[in-house]
């Protein structure tokens, strides 16, 4: 056991949760590579004092990690994997290979030199990605380009032969909110690809774009990230045009759009609006019909019901099939043995065709195995049409007296996704509820909603799911 990897937190549950459970079939809990058992208050005593020393040389290695990381980017050396554009090779003379040098990969860089002229001639992010996965160009990943993949691109002082480290502090707990104010930025040690003068031309562009542009619609979109695009799948967001009329008015129209036409441009999918107003009016409708009308929830529960009864058919039968082929080799396994033993059976023989029985007994077993645990994850159990339409009540309730974020919250947190058909018209919109959650609206509805929206990720319950 290396108690450098356990964390205070987690001994406390190994402690306190794990080992209460163990105790009762086993005498005692002892390391014989650490010698303490935790039998004793001792024992337990000197566990937790092991695993906070331990913790302590963690952090210990971390620091110097971190240090000497620091050092090689004040240095000129690059830290962790190279952008687009760019190889490690073995530095010439070095026998152990252990040393890197940085190249340029040029039929890389010529991509990279393309998208800093593009932006440095007046063009935008998304007319650069498009243009780019237009030519099939991909990333260092092998993804296609979006925006964002640009942005990082022309953000990146490496392609001016400069290195950047501890951009982002704290990244496990932060993330992008932890930008470090005093970043690390060295001369590197490699081949600069982009000339000073593109680089600051187009930093100067970047900077002269990086504002909020002012707000030309006070509303919202309450079902952005929940329908998807007919023809890719991704999540549709949301999309603003100003159109004048004949008579010269400016008139603001609303769309939801495929968000990765608008993040990667049109050789990955096309726009596939749908009109905000009549998404948004529909699927409340829709709503507002399956909540007001008993005998239609009913419908909808009866074939859910319908569905969760034969789904399970086939997985039933093959796990009858698998565990009659299981018996039979056990079985055959069985009566070679005893043929071995009487000996009746040549031992090259035996030991060839035990060697294979075995084989596919492991085989079943794991087949078996899996089977059942996809069994035992299936909900079978018919879905209960009272509670569904405790649930839908409590759901109306919110829905009709809520405010709008709340509303919007609401939606994302019980609507799975709104599908759309080839005619750009809402298909089905599919619910899914917590088990538990009669409690949930039964209690302070609105006052209450936002706060207790943010325990979604804490629930690993059974869910109902319906499609209206």
């Amino acid at each position: 056991m290396n108690l450098s990897r356990i964390r205070p937190f987690q001994l406390h549950i190994i402690i306190m949760r794990q080992l209460p459970h163990m105790l009762p079939f086993i005498s005692r809990f002892r390391s014989y590579s650490d010698n303490f058992e935790t039998s004793t208050p001792t024992g337990k005593f000197a566990f937790q004092m092991m695993g906070a020393v331990g913790e302590l040389e963690r952090n210990t290695i971390v620091e110097n990690v971190k240090m000497g990381m620091k050092q090689r980017a004040k240095t000129g050396k690059h830290n962790g994997k190279l952008p687009l554009g760019y190889q490690a090779i073995p530095e010439p003379g070095d026998s152990s290979k252990r040393s890197k040098q940085v190249v340029v990969m040029e039929e890389e860089a010529l991509i990279v030199r393309k998208i800093y002229e593009l932006y440095a001639g007046g063009r935008g992010l998304k007319s650069i990605a498009n243009e780019l996965n237009h030519s099939s160009y991909k990333t260092k990943t092998g993804n296609t380009f979006s925006t964002s993949a640009v942005k990082e691109i022309l953000n990146n002082p490496f392609y001016n032969g400069k290195i950047r480290y501890n951009r982002y502090e704290n990244w496990s707990n932060m993330r992008r909110r932890g930008k470090s104010t005093e970043p690390i930025i060295a001369d590197g040690r490699h081949e600069a690809i982009i000339h000073d003068a593109l680089w600051e031309k187009v930093q100067f562009l970047l900077q002269k774009k990086s504002f909020t542009p002012s707000r030309f619609f006070d509303g919202g979109f309450l079902l952005s990230g929940l329908i998807r695009c007919p023809k890719c799948g991704s999540a549709m967001v949301a999309n603003r045009t100003q159109n004048k009329t004949k008579t010269g008015e400016i008139v603001n129209r609303l769309y939801y759009s495929c968000g990765a036409f608008r993040n990667k441009g049109s050789s990955v999918c096309s726009a596939n609006s749908i009109r905000k107003q009549e998404a948004e009016e529909e699927v409340m409708n829709r709503l507002t019909l399956v909540l007001s009308k008993k005998s239609i929830l009913r419908a909808v529960v009866d074939k859910i019901n319908h569905r969760l009864t034969t789904r399970t058919l086939p997985l039933q039968s093959e796990l009858s099939h698998i565990r009659s082929q299981l018996e039979h080799a056990v079985n055959t396994k069985q009566r070679y043995l005893d043929l071995f033993e009487q000996g009746n059976v040549d031992k090259s023989l035996f030991t060839g065709r035990i060697q294979e029985i075995q084989a596919k007994i492991i085989k079943l077993h794991t087949e078996k195995t899996r089977l059942e645990l996809e069994l035992a994850e299936d909900n079978t159990s018919p879905v209960s049409f009272e509670q569904v339409h405790e649930l839908i009540r409590g759901f109306n309730q919110i829905l009709t007296a809520a405010t709008f974020e709340q509303r919007k919250t609401l939606l994302h947190l019980f609507i799975k996704q709104i599908t759309v058909n080839k005619s750009k018209k809402i298909d089905t919109i599919e619910l899914s509820f917590d088990e538990n959650l009669n409690s949930f609206f039964s209690s302070h509805p609105v006052a209450a909603t936002a706060d207790s929206f943010q325990c979604k990720q804490e629930r690993n319950r059974e869910r109902i799911e319906i499609a209206i």
